[in-house]
């Protein structure tokens, strides 16, 4: 037996092992859907109920990522709103205040 044929030996004792193997990295080659988020988590959503029902800070948007939260509320003109949303979302989250941003909500959203 020479070396090509010993070589077809061992891929024909190997087939099934390399075609599954084939086939499983052709499904991590797929996409996996739209990057955009079209409805919020429900971390999102509890944390933007708990903040719409806190004292001055108003109707709120809430968005988590992997690398911080964003809150749009009516109140963030307020120094102390703010903190107070910064402190919350710190709590509940466990990002510091530098992945933290709270943006004040358009009067006509």
């Amino acid at each position: 037996m020479d070396e090509k044929e010993k070589a077809f030996a061992k891929l024909e004792k190997f087939k099934y092992p390399l075609l599954i193997l084939l086939i499983g990295l052709l499904f991590m080659l797929l996409p996996s859907g739209s990057a955009k988020r079209s409805e919020p988590d429900e971390p999102d959503l509890r944390l933007q109920e708990l903040l719409s029902c806190t004292e001055g800070i108003g109707e709120t948007r809430v968005l988590i990522s992997d690398s911080g939260v964003v809150v749009i509320c009516r109140g963030a003109e307020n120094p102390r709103v703010r903190l107070d949303i910064i402190r919350a979302v710190g709590s509940y989250t466990g990002f510091g205040s530098d992945k933290i941003t709270v943006l004040k909500m358009a009067e006509n959203s």
